[in-house]
């Protein structure tokens, strides 16, 4: 299997090296679907919109990384209003938080932006260490001079604590978790367990053993909620995160685990895009067990 280290995805992901016959890979977002439809992995904690772009991967409801309103990681920051945004600079590390940023853009102040790739710039972690966070959103060294960060910008992850813009460079902001609830009443998907279709139809080889690993993906994340403490203080400094902080944020932005409305939430955002042609698959399906 495979995902990406991030601190949000310690409470799903903590634990299963160890598990026997369980071999785990790390890499970003971005290339997880990737891993899953090239075959190298059984099963990936990948973009929701990347199953819906790829037509053979279904959804596994045995986890999830989303929220229920802010989600304080997935970040629009402008120089301009966002009415007068042309040209997104997105961190592509997710592709489904690239096409979340153009949907509300386009939903909540009718622009459509041409995106272009941006990598942002970043510390290493055992470098900068926690000390800069010091806020919901610190406010970060210059890594760069002010006029080197373009005009709009779509940053994710840990960097949005560890290295955001340079304090007074944006005048406008945005958590594209907070602007998803208020636009739709519902939770956010950005990523979830997911395999290929082929491996669980009726019949296949591997169904059984997806299934099965599903379950175990679902007791692993059961466990890790009640060892959030615990997980805290062993890896919030390691990924830069001040430990309070780190807390609020796997405790009160995040959400794992796939309910009804979750569900609703990711065929509401796939039409979305669809409508927008940023996406031209359907709504994915779920494994049922």
């Amino acid at each position: 299997m495979a995902y990406v280290q991030y601190l949000n995805t310690l409470p799903l992901v903590e634990g299963l090296g160890a598990l026997r016959g369980v071999e785990c890979m790390t890499a970003v977002p971005s290339r997880l679907a990737g891993m899953l439809i090239a075959g190298e992995v059984d099963v990936a904690l990948a973009s929701v919109i990347d199953a819906a772009k790829n037509p053979g991967l279904v959804l596994i409801p045995a986890g999830m990384i989303g929220c229920d309103g802010p989600t304080l990681t997935v970040r629009l920051f402008s120089k301009v209003p966002w009415e007068r945004v042309a040209v997104l600079h997105a961190d592509t590390d997710s592709h489904t938080s690239v096409v979340l940023a153009q949907v509300i853009l386009a939903k909540r102040f009718g622009v459509r932006p041409a995106v272009v790739d941006f990598d942002a710039p970043h510390h290493d972690v055992g470098e900068l260490g926690a000390a800069n966070a010091v806020g919901p959103v610190a406010a970060g060294p210059a890594l760069v001079g002010a006029q080197a960060w373009p005009g709009t910008v779509l940053m994710i992850g840990d960097k949005i604590v560890t290295d955001p813009p340079p304090a007074g460079v944006y005048g406008y902001e945005l958590d594209l978790g907070e602007e998803w609830k208020a636009l739709t009443g519902l939770p956010f998907v950005y990523a979830v367990w997911m395999c290929r279709g082929a491996d669980v139809a009726a019949g296949a080889a591997k169904r059984d053993a997806i299934i099965a690993l599903g379950a175990m993906l679902d007791r692993q994340r059961r466990r890790n909620t009640m060892r959030t403490e615990w997980l805290i203080e062993r890896y919030s400094q390691q990924h830069g995160w001040p430990a309070e902080l780190a807390r609020r944020y796997v405790t009160e932005y995040l959400r794992y685990a796939v309910g009804e409305r979750e569900r609703e939430a990711v065929g509401v955002f796939i039409g979305y895009a669809r409508e927008l042609g940023l996406v031209g698959g359907s709504v994915p399906g779920w494994v049922e067990g």
